[in-house]
Protein backbone atom coordinates (compact mmCIF):
# COMPACT_ATOMS: atom_id res chain seq x y z
CA UNK A 1 0.00 0.00 0.00
CA UNK A 2 1.60 3.22 -0.86
CA UNK A 3 0.87 5.03 2.87
CA UNK A 4 0.41 8.99 2.21
CA UNK A 5 0.96 9.08 -1.70
CA UNK A 6 0.76 12.68 -2.19
CA UNK A 7 -2.43 14.55 -3.72
CA UNK A 8 -0.04 17.03 -5.28
CA UNK A 9 0.63 14.36 -7.98
CA UNK A 10 -1.81 16.09 -9.94
CA UNK A 11 -1.69 19.57 -12.58
CA UNK A 12 -2.24 22.65 -11.21
CA UNK A 13 -4.95 23.28 -13.19
CA UNK A 14 -6.93 20.86 -11.57
CA UNK A 15 -5.94 22.52 -7.65
CA UNK A 16 -7.21 25.88 -9.30
CA UNK A 17 -10.35 24.86 -10.71
CA UNK A 18 -10.87 22.57 -7.74
CA UNK A 19 -10.59 26.21 -5.93
CA UNK A 20 -13.25 27.50 -7.83
CA UNK A 21 -15.39 24.66 -7.85
CA UNK A 22 -15.59 25.19 -3.91
CA UNK A 23 -15.10 29.05 -3.85
CA UNK A 24 -18.61 28.80 -6.19
CA UNK A 25 -20.37 26.06 -4.36
CA UNK A 26 -20.07 24.19 -7.61
CA UNK A 27 -18.91 20.97 -5.71
CA UNK A 28 -21.68 19.03 -7.01
CA UNK A 29 -21.88 14.94 -8.39
CA UNK A 30 -20.17 14.79 -11.53
CA UNK A 31 -19.49 11.48 -14.31
CA UNK A 32 -16.21 11.78 -15.66
CA UNK A 33 -14.57 8.86 -17.90
CA UNK A 34 -11.51 7.54 -19.11
CA UNK A 35 -11.57 6.51 -22.36
CA UNK A 36 -8.71 6.13 -25.19
CA UNK A 37 -8.57 7.90 -28.91
CA UNK A 38 -6.35 5.44 -31.33
CA UNK A 39 -4.74 2.04 -31.34
CA UNK A 40 -0.88 2.85 -30.62
CA UNK A 41 1.83 0.86 -32.67
CA UNK A 42 -0.93 1.09 -35.74
CA UNK A 43 -1.80 -2.20 -34.41
CA UNK A 44 -5.55 -3.43 -33.73
CA UNK A 45 -5.98 -4.14 -30.12
CA UNK A 46 -4.39 -2.57 -26.97
CA UNK A 47 -4.58 -4.42 -23.55
CA UNK A 48 -5.66 -2.31 -20.18
CA UNK A 49 -3.49 -2.34 -17.48
CA UNK A 50 -2.59 -0.38 -14.38
CA UNK A 51 -6.09 -0.27 -12.84
CA UNK A 52 -5.33 -2.13 -9.52
CA UNK A 53 -2.09 0.22 -8.87
CA UNK A 54 -4.64 3.19 -9.39
CA UNK A 55 -7.14 1.49 -7.12
CA UNK A 56 -3.79 1.18 -4.14
CA UNK A 57 -2.56 4.34 -4.78
CA UNK A 58 -6.24 6.22 -4.77
CA UNK A 59 -6.73 4.96 -1.24
CA UNK A 60 -3.55 7.09 0.17
CA UNK A 61 -4.44 9.64 -1.83
CA UNK A 62 -4.26 12.96 0.07
CA UNK A 63 -2.23 16.34 1.21
CA UNK A 64 0.37 16.22 4.02
CA UNK A 65 0.88 19.55 6.51
CA UNK A 66 4.45 20.44 4.01
CA UNK A 67 2.09 19.56 0.49
CA UNK A 68 -0.25 22.31 2.35
CA UNK A 69 2.48 24.53 2.84
CA UNK A 70 4.08 24.29 -0.23
CA UNK A 71 0.77 25.30 -1.61
CA UNK A 72 0.41 27.88 0.68
CA UNK A 73 3.74 29.61 -0.69
CA UNK A 74 2.24 29.90 -4.13
CA UNK A 75 0.29 32.37 -3.01
CA UNK A 76 -3.11 31.90 -5.39
CA UNK A 77 -4.96 29.87 -2.76
CA UNK A 78 -6.91 31.00 -0.12
CA UNK A 79 -6.40 29.76 3.42
CA UNK A 80 -10.05 28.42 4.32
CA UNK A 81 -9.80 26.17 0.77
CA UNK A 82 -6.39 24.82 1.87
CA UNK A 83 -8.05 24.05 5.12
CA UNK A 84 -10.65 21.98 3.29
CA UNK A 85 -7.96 20.23 1.44
CA UNK A 86 -6.60 19.10 4.83
CA UNK A 87 -8.89 15.76 4.97
CA UNK A 88 -9.14 15.27 1.44
CA UNK A 89 -9.82 11.77 0.28
CA UNK A 90 -10.98 10.27 -2.74
CA UNK A 91 -14.94 8.80 -1.37
CA UNK A 92 -16.23 8.52 -4.90
CA UNK A 93 -17.00 5.81 -7.02
CA UNK A 94 -14.66 3.98 -9.43
CA UNK A 95 -16.04 1.45 -12.65
CA UNK A 96 -13.81 -0.50 -14.61
CA UNK A 97 -12.85 -2.65 -16.91
CA UNK A 98 -11.21 -5.88 -15.60
CA UNK A 99 -7.57 -5.40 -15.52
CA UNK A 100 -6.43 -6.94 -18.65
CA UNK A 101 -9.25 -7.04 -20.62
CA UNK A 102 -8.46 -6.32 -24.36
CA UNK A 103 -9.59 -2.57 -25.44
CA UNK A 104 -10.45 -0.32 -28.47
CA UNK A 105 -11.01 3.31 -28.92
CA UNK A 106 -13.53 5.43 -28.27
CA UNK A 107 -14.63 2.98 -24.95
CA UNK A 108 -15.08 3.98 -21.30
CA UNK A 109 -11.98 1.82 -19.77
CA UNK A 110 -12.63 3.86 -16.51
CA UNK A 111 -15.89 5.67 -14.83
CA UNK A 112 -15.28 7.69 -11.97
CA UNK A 113 -18.25 8.68 -10.36
CA UNK A 114 -17.92 11.85 -7.64
CA UNK A 115 -18.12 15.40 -6.72
CA UNK A 116 -16.35 18.39 -8.87
CA UNK A 117 -13.10 18.46 -6.59
CA UNK A 118 -12.23 14.73 -6.11
CA UNK A 119 -12.88 13.97 -9.71
CA UNK A 120 -10.77 16.29 -10.97
CA UNK A 121 -7.66 15.88 -8.17
CA UNK A 122 -7.38 12.26 -9.56
CA UNK A 123 -7.34 13.11 -13.18
CA UNK A 124 -3.53 13.06 -13.98
CA UNK A 125 -2.75 10.45 -11.62
CA UNK A 126 -5.36 8.41 -13.33
CA UNK A 127 -4.11 8.92 -16.23
CA UNK A 128 -0.47 8.78 -15.95
CA UNK A 129 -0.87 5.04 -14.65
CA UNK A 130 -3.26 3.65 -16.86
CA UNK A 131 -1.51 5.30 -19.68
CA UNK A 132 2.27 4.64 -19.44
CA UNK A 133 0.83 0.37 -18.00
CA UNK A 134 -1.73 0.07 -20.94
CA UNK A 135 1.29 1.14 -23.37
CA UNK A 136 3.66 -1.25 -22.15
CA UNK A 137 1.38 -4.19 -21.84
CA UNK A 138 0.15 -3.83 -25.23
CA UNK A 139 3.42 -3.36 -26.48
CA UNK A 140 4.49 -6.55 -25.02
CA UNK A 141 1.45 -8.29 -25.89
CA UNK A 142 2.70 -7.24 -29.60
CA UNK A 143 5.88 -9.21 -28.92
CA UNK A 144 4.40 -11.85 -27.29
CA UNK A 145 2.30 -12.68 -30.00
CA UNK A 146 5.14 -11.76 -32.86
CA UNK A 147 7.32 -14.35 -30.98
CA UNK A 148 4.69 -17.29 -31.87
CA UNK A 149 3.66 -16.90 -28.22
CA UNK A 150 7.18 -17.85 -26.86
CA UNK A 151 9.31 -17.15 -23.88
CA UNK A 152 9.85 -13.05 -23.13
CA UNK A 153 12.38 -11.73 -20.74
CA UNK A 154 11.85 -8.02 -19.84
CA UNK A 155 15.11 -6.95 -19.30
CA UNK A 156 14.38 -2.58 -19.84
CA UNK A 157 15.69 -1.27 -16.19
CA UNK A 158 18.08 0.56 -17.62
CA UNK A 159 16.41 2.10 -20.87
CA UNK A 160 12.94 2.95 -18.20
CA UNK A 161 12.28 6.31 -17.36
CA UNK A 162 13.35 6.55 -14.04
CA UNK A 163 12.54 4.14 -11.13
CA UNK A 164 8.83 4.28 -10.92
CA UNK A 165 8.95 4.15 -14.56
CA UNK A 166 11.13 0.75 -14.30
CA UNK A 167 8.71 -0.92 -11.80
CA UNK A 168 5.28 0.06 -13.63
CA UNK A 169 6.95 -1.09 -16.72
CA UNK A 170 8.03 -4.60 -15.32
CA UNK A 171 4.50 -4.99 -13.69
CA UNK A 172 3.00 -3.78 -17.02
CA UNK A 173 5.21 -6.23 -19.42
CA UNK A 174 4.70 -9.19 -16.84
CA UNK A 175 0.58 -8.78 -17.51
CA UNK A 176 1.49 -8.34 -21.41
CA UNK A 177 2.67 -11.76 -21.63
CA UNK A 178 6.50 -11.87 -20.26
CA UNK A 179 7.87 -14.50 -18.25
CA UNK A 180 9.66 -12.61 -16.24
CA UNK A 181 12.05 -9.37 -15.41
CA UNK A 182 15.78 -8.80 -14.99
CA UNK A 183 14.46 -6.04 -12.09
CA UNK A 184 15.28 -7.46 -8.88
CA UNK A 185 12.82 -5.38 -7.11
CA UNK A 186 10.02 -5.38 -9.36
CA UNK A 187 10.73 -9.28 -8.62
CA UNK A 188 10.04 -8.46 -4.84
CA UNK A 189 7.42 -6.12 -5.04
CA UNK A 190 5.26 -7.76 -7.59
CA UNK A 191 6.14 -11.45 -7.37
CA UNK A 192 7.33 -11.54 -10.97
CA UNK A 193 9.92 -14.16 -11.42
CA UNK A 194 13.44 -12.83 -11.74
CA UNK A 195 15.52 -13.75 -15.16
CA UNK A 196 19.06 -13.19 -16.21
CA UNK A 197 22.56 -13.81 -17.63
CA UNK A 198 25.63 -12.19 -17.51
CA UNK A 199 27.23 -9.10 -19.10
CA UNK A 200 30.49 -8.60 -21.75
CA UNK A 201 32.13 -6.83 -18.30
CA UNK A 202 31.86 -10.57 -16.82
CA UNK A 203 34.08 -12.10 -20.02
CA UNK A 204 36.33 -9.26 -19.84
CA UNK A 205 37.23 -9.74 -16.05
CA UNK A 206 38.90 -12.60 -16.87
CA UNK A 207 41.68 -13.32 -18.87
CA UNK A 208 40.49 -16.33 -20.76
CA UNK A 209 36.53 -16.58 -22.48
CA UNK A 210 36.38 -20.06 -21.21
CA UNK A 211 37.91 -19.60 -17.80
CA UNK A 212 35.35 -16.83 -17.17
CA UNK A 213 32.34 -19.18 -18.25
CA UNK A 214 33.67 -22.09 -16.23
CA UNK A 215 33.83 -19.99 -13.16
CA UNK A 216 29.74 -19.09 -13.77
CA UNK A 217 29.12 -22.37 -14.29
CA UNK A 218 30.28 -23.33 -10.92
CA UNK A 219 28.42 -20.44 -9.13
CA UNK A 220 25.28 -20.85 -11.01
CA UNK A 221 25.09 -24.74 -12.12
CA UNK A 222 21.31 -24.85 -12.49
CA UNK A 223 20.94 -21.35 -14.18
CA UNK A 224 23.72 -21.18 -16.52
CA UNK A 225 23.50 -19.33 -19.28
CA UNK A 226 26.55 -18.18 -21.32
CA UNK A 227 26.95 -14.80 -23.64
CA UNK A 228 28.68 -16.00 -26.47
CA UNK A 229 29.46 -12.62 -28.31
CA UNK A 230 31.87 -10.72 -26.40
CA UNK A 231 34.72 -11.74 -28.85
CA UNK A 232 33.47 -13.85 -31.80
CA UNK A 233 30.46 -15.71 -31.74
CA UNK A 234 31.01 -18.76 -33.88
CA UNK A 235 34.99 -19.19 -34.04
CA UNK A 236 35.08 -18.34 -30.21
CA UNK A 237 32.26 -18.05 -28.10
CA UNK A 238 29.99 -21.17 -28.68
CA UNK A 239 33.71 -23.15 -28.41
CA UNK A 240 33.89 -21.57 -25.00
CA UNK A 241 30.45 -22.27 -24.07
CA UNK A 242 30.84 -25.91 -25.49
CA UNK A 243 33.94 -26.55 -23.21
CA UNK A 244 31.96 -25.18 -19.76
CA UNK A 245 28.90 -26.98 -21.15
CA UNK A 246 30.28 -30.19 -21.01
CA UNK A 247 31.06 -30.15 -17.67
CA UNK A 248 27.89 -29.38 -16.16
CA UNK A 249 26.72 -32.17 -18.50
CA UNK A 250 28.53 -34.51 -16.65
CA UNK A 251 27.26 -32.82 -13.61
CA UNK A 252 23.39 -33.69 -15.16
CA UNK A 253 22.94 -29.93 -15.60
CA UNK A 254 21.76 -28.12 -18.78
CA UNK A 255 23.12 -24.88 -20.18
CA UNK A 256 21.93 -22.17 -22.41
CA UNK A 257 23.46 -19.46 -24.67
CA UNK A 258 22.78 -15.89 -25.34
CA UNK A 259 23.38 -13.46 -28.71
CA UNK A 260 23.36 -10.15 -28.11
CA UNK A 261 24.87 -8.69 -31.65
CA UNK A 262 25.10 -9.32 -35.01
CA UNK A 263 22.76 -11.07 -37.24
CA UNK A 264 21.06 -13.15 -35.26
CA UNK A 265 18.92 -15.45 -37.72
CA UNK A 266 22.52 -16.52 -39.13
CA UNK A 267 23.84 -16.97 -35.81
CA UNK A 268 21.26 -18.77 -34.22
CA UNK A 269 20.70 -20.82 -36.72
CA UNK A 270 24.59 -21.70 -36.58
CA UNK A 271 24.62 -21.94 -33.12
CA UNK A 272 21.90 -24.24 -32.82
CA UNK A 273 23.13 -26.57 -35.51
CA UNK A 274 26.71 -26.42 -33.49
CA UNK A 275 25.13 -27.30 -30.53
CA UNK A 276 22.99 -30.03 -31.92
CA UNK A 277 26.00 -31.94 -33.48
CA UNK A 278 27.84 -31.62 -29.69
CA UNK A 279 25.30 -33.61 -28.42
CA UNK A 280 23.21 -30.74 -26.51
CA UNK A 281 19.49 -30.59 -28.54
CA UNK A 282 18.30 -29.13 -25.07
CA UNK A 283 20.88 -26.04 -24.76
CA UNK A 284 18.71 -23.03 -24.93
CA UNK A 285 19.31 -19.96 -27.11
CA UNK A 286 18.39 -16.87 -26.18
CA UNK A 287 18.80 -13.44 -28.27
CA UNK A 288 18.51 -9.84 -27.85
CA UNK A 289 19.88 -6.50 -29.38
CA UNK A 290 16.73 -3.75 -29.58
CA UNK A 291 14.44 -6.30 -30.63
CA UNK A 292 10.60 -4.44 -31.20
CA UNK A 293 7.40 -6.76 -32.12
CA UNK A 294 8.66 -6.01 -36.08
CA UNK A 295 12.16 -7.88 -35.65
CA UNK A 296 10.83 -10.47 -33.56
CA UNK A 297 8.43 -11.63 -35.85
CA UNK A 298 10.37 -11.26 -39.17
CA UNK A 299 12.94 -14.18 -37.23
CA UNK A 300 9.86 -15.99 -35.86
CA UNK A 301 8.29 -16.21 -39.65
CA UNK A 302 12.16 -17.05 -40.84
CA UNK A 303 12.36 -20.06 -38.42
CA UNK A 304 14.91 -18.52 -36.32
CA UNK A 305 15.88 -21.42 -33.51
CA UNK A 306 15.07 -18.91 -30.42
CA UNK A 307 13.53 -19.97 -27.12
CA UNK A 308 13.86 -17.07 -25.10
CA UNK A 309 13.21 -13.23 -26.57
CA UNK A 310 15.21 -10.98 -24.47
CA UNK A 311 13.32 -7.44 -24.65
CA UNK A 312 14.23 -4.24 -22.84
CA UNK A 313 13.99 -0.46 -24.30
CA UNK A 314 11.56 -0.81 -26.96
CA UNK A 315 8.86 -2.43 -24.60
CA UNK A 316 9.52 -0.88 -21.50
CA UNK A 317 9.45 2.92 -23.32
CA UNK A 318 6.69 2.08 -26.10
CA UNK A 319 9.69 2.62 -28.74
CA UNK A 320 8.56 4.40 -31.50
CA UNK A 321 5.17 5.09 -29.73
CA UNK A 322 6.15 7.64 -27.06
CA UNK A 323 2.37 7.54 -25.11
CA UNK A 324 -0.62 6.31 -24.91
CA UNK A 325 -3.39 8.24 -25.99
CA UNK A 326 -5.94 7.99 -23.11
CA UNK A 327 -8.22 11.10 -21.88
CA UNK A 328 -10.37 11.53 -19.16
CA UNK A 329 -13.65 13.52 -19.66
CA UNK A 330 -16.66 15.16 -18.11
CA UNK A 331 -19.80 12.97 -18.83
CA UNK A 332 -22.34 13.57 -16.44
CA UNK A 333 -23.24 16.56 -13.66
CA UNK A 334 -25.61 17.55 -11.40
CA UNK A 335 -28.31 19.16 -12.95
CA UNK A 336 -29.28 21.20 -9.45
CA UNK A 337 -32.08 19.18 -8.73
CA UNK A 338 -30.72 15.98 -7.92
CA UNK A 339 -30.61 14.35 -11.50
CA UNK A 340 -27.11 13.65 -13.96
CA UNK A 341 -27.41 15.55 -16.80
CA UNK A 342 -25.52 14.42 -19.84
CA UNK A 343 -22.81 16.45 -20.91
CA UNK A 344 -20.67 16.33 -24.02
CA UNK A 345 -17.35 18.08 -25.61
CA UNK A 346 -17.67 19.57 -29.33
CA UNK A 347 -14.44 20.03 -31.59
CA UNK A 348 -14.02 21.09 -34.83
CA UNK A 349 -11.85 17.69 -34.89
CA UNK A 350 -14.62 15.59 -34.73
CA UNK A 351 -12.56 12.63 -33.29
CA UNK A 352 -12.75 14.64 -30.18
CA UNK A 353 -16.19 15.15 -30.04
CA UNK A 354 -17.28 12.87 -26.92
CA UNK A 355 -20.64 10.89 -26.39
CA UNK A 356 -22.72 12.19 -23.68
CA UNK A 357 -23.85 10.63 -20.15
CA UNK A 358 -22.85 7.77 -18.04
CA UNK A 359 -22.00 4.78 -20.00
CA UNK A 360 -22.00 0.99 -19.77
CA UNK A 361 -19.79 -0.89 -22.27
CA UNK A 362 -20.94 -4.45 -23.88
CA UNK A 363 -19.21 -7.05 -25.58
CA UNK A 364 -20.43 -8.89 -28.08
CA UNK A 365 -19.88 -12.68 -28.59
CA UNK A 366 -20.77 -15.31 -30.99
CA UNK A 367 -21.95 -18.79 -30.34
CA UNK A 368 -18.20 -20.04 -30.17
CA UNK A 369 -17.10 -16.87 -27.97
CA UNK A 370 -15.26 -14.79 -30.38
CA UNK A 371 -16.06 -11.32 -29.77
CA UNK A 372 -17.52 -9.49 -32.97
CA UNK A 373 -17.98 -5.73 -31.46
CA UNK A 374 -18.33 -3.63 -28.21
CA UNK A 375 -21.40 -1.62 -28.22
CA UNK A 376 -21.83 1.29 -25.91
CA UNK A 377 -25.44 2.12 -23.85
CA UNK A 378 -27.14 4.27 -21.72
CA UNK A 379 -25.47 3.08 -18.24
CA UNK A 380 -27.72 6.06 -16.39
CA UNK A 381 -29.89 3.87 -13.68
CA UNK A 382 -32.58 6.24 -14.76
CA UNK A 383 -31.90 6.10 -18.15
CA UNK A 384 -30.31 2.24 -19.14
CA UNK A 385 -30.85 0.61 -21.92
CA UNK A 386 -29.66 -3.35 -22.09
CA UNK A 387 -28.73 -5.85 -24.71
CA UNK A 388 -30.25 -9.22 -24.57
CA UNK A 389 -29.56 -12.46 -26.06
CA UNK A 390 -31.31 -13.33 -29.33
CA UNK A 391 -32.70 -10.34 -30.08
CA UNK A 392 -31.98 -8.05 -33.00
CA UNK A 393 -30.09 -4.63 -33.09
CA UNK A 394 -29.42 -1.42 -35.10
CA UNK A 395 -25.91 -0.49 -33.94
CA UNK A 396 -24.30 3.02 -34.66
CA UNK A 397 -21.12 4.48 -35.86
CA UNK A 398 -19.65 6.04 -32.28
CA UNK A 399 -19.55 9.22 -34.20
CA UNK A 400 -23.27 9.20 -34.59
CA UNK A 401 -23.11 9.90 -38.22
CA UNK A 402 -25.12 7.50 -40.89
CA UNK A 403 -22.95 4.66 -40.24
CA UNK A 404 -24.69 2.13 -38.66
CA UNK A 405 -25.54 -2.22 -38.70
CA UNK A 406 -27.91 -4.64 -37.59
CA UNK A 407 -26.97 -7.19 -35.32
CA UNK A 408 -28.99 -10.13 -33.70
CA UNK A 409 -27.05 -11.38 -31.01
CA UNK A 410 -27.17 -15.01 -30.52
CA UNK A 411 -23.84 -15.78 -28.55
CA UNK A 412 -23.69 -13.86 -25.49
CA UNK A 413 -23.68 -9.94 -24.43
CA UNK A 414 -21.12 -9.57 -21.39
CA UNK A 415 -20.76 -6.30 -19.57
CA UNK A 416 -17.36 -4.84 -19.05
CA UNK A 417 -18.06 -2.09 -16.64
CA UNK A 418 -17.57 -3.31 -13.06
CA UNK A 419 -18.25 -1.45 -9.54
CA UNK A 420 -14.49 -1.24 -8.33
CA UNK A 421 -14.71 1.39 -5.43
CA UNK A 422 -17.61 2.45 -3.44
CA UNK A 423 -17.44 5.57 -1.23
CA UNK A 424 -14.22 5.55 -1.46
CA UNK A 425 -13.66 2.07 -0.60
CA UNK A 426 -12.45 -0.93 -2.69
CA UNK A 427 -15.29 -3.13 -3.16
CA UNK A 428 -12.61 -6.71 -3.04
CA UNK A 429 -9.17 -7.47 -2.47
CA UNK A 430 -6.90 -7.50 -5.94
CA UNK A 431 -6.46 -10.01 -8.41
CA UNK A 432 -3.12 -11.89 -8.76
CA UNK A 433 -1.00 -10.63 -11.57
CA UNK A 434 -0.95 -14.25 -13.19
CA UNK A 435 -4.96 -14.27 -12.52
CA UNK A 436 -4.31 -10.50 -14.91
CA UNK A 437 -1.66 -12.09 -16.94
CA UNK A 438 -4.03 -14.84 -18.02
CA UNK A 439 -6.83 -12.60 -18.79
CA UNK A 440 -4.72 -11.46 -21.68
CA UNK A 441 -3.76 -14.41 -23.22
CA UNK A 442 -7.20 -15.68 -23.01
CA UNK A 443 -8.77 -12.47 -24.32
CA UNK A 444 -6.67 -12.23 -27.22
CA UNK A 445 -7.57 -16.09 -27.96
CA UNK A 446 -11.16 -14.24 -28.13
CA UNK A 447 -10.31 -12.47 -31.07
CA UNK A 448 -9.61 -13.49 -34.78
CA UNK A 449 -6.30 -13.55 -35.79
CA UNK A 450 -6.75 -10.78 -38.15
CA UNK A 451 -7.61 -8.12 -35.00
CA UNK A 452 -3.97 -9.20 -34.04
CA UNK A 453 -2.12 -9.10 -37.02
CA UNK A 454 1.28 -7.01 -36.35
CA UNK A 455 1.09 -5.16 -39.51
CA UNK A 456 -2.26 -3.91 -41.61
CA UNK A 457 -4.64 -5.56 -38.64
CA UNK A 458 -8.61 -5.64 -39.26
CA UNK A 459 -10.22 -2.50 -37.48
CA UNK A 460 -13.06 -4.38 -34.34
CA UNK A 461 -16.32 -2.40 -34.19
CA UNK A 462 -16.87 -0.12 -31.45
CA UNK A 463 -20.51 1.14 -32.08
CA UNK A 464 -23.50 2.74 -30.02
CA UNK A 465 -26.75 2.04 -28.75
CA UNK A 466 -29.62 3.48 -30.62
CA UNK A 467 -30.26 5.19 -27.33
CA UNK A 468 -27.37 6.54 -27.14
CA UNK A 469 -26.94 7.92 -30.51
CA UNK A 470 -30.60 9.62 -29.88
CA UNK A 471 -28.85 11.26 -26.89
CA UNK A 472 -25.81 12.30 -28.70
CA UNK A 473 -27.72 13.88 -31.69
CA UNK A 474 -29.85 15.37 -29.10
CA UNK A 475 -27.47 17.49 -27.46
CA UNK A 476 -25.93 18.05 -31.03
CA UNK A 477 -29.05 19.51 -32.15
CA UNK A 478 -29.34 21.79 -29.01
CA UNK A 479 -26.24 23.13 -29.38
CA UNK A 480 -25.88 23.87 -32.87
CA UNK A 481 -29.69 25.49 -32.01
CA UNK A 482 -27.97 27.76 -28.85
CA UNK A 483 -25.04 28.77 -31.03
Amino acid sequence: MNAGFSALFTDLYSLTMAQGYWKNRMNRRAVFEMFFRRQPFGGGFSIFAGLETLIETLAAFSFSSRDLAYLDSLGIFEEPFLEYLKDFRFSGNLWAMDEGTVIFPQEPLIRVEADLIESQLIEGLLLNIVNFQSLVATKTARVYLASGKGSIMEFGLRRAQGPDGALSASRAAFIGGASGTSNALAGKVYGIPVMGTMAHAWIMSFGDETEAFRAYAKLYPGRTVFLIDTYDTLKSGIRSALKAGRELAAAGKNFGVRLDSGDIHYLSVEVRRILNEAGFPGATITVSNDLDEYIVDTLTKAGAPVDTWGVGTQMVTGGNESAFSGVYKLSARDDGQGSLAPVMKFSDNPEKTTTPGVKQVWRIRDEKGFALTDVMTSGDPENADTLEEGRRYVFWHPQGDYRHFYHTIEGSAEVLLKPRIEGGLPREGPPSLETIRRKVKDGLESFDPSYRRILNPHIYKVSMSEKLRTLKLELIKTYLGDH
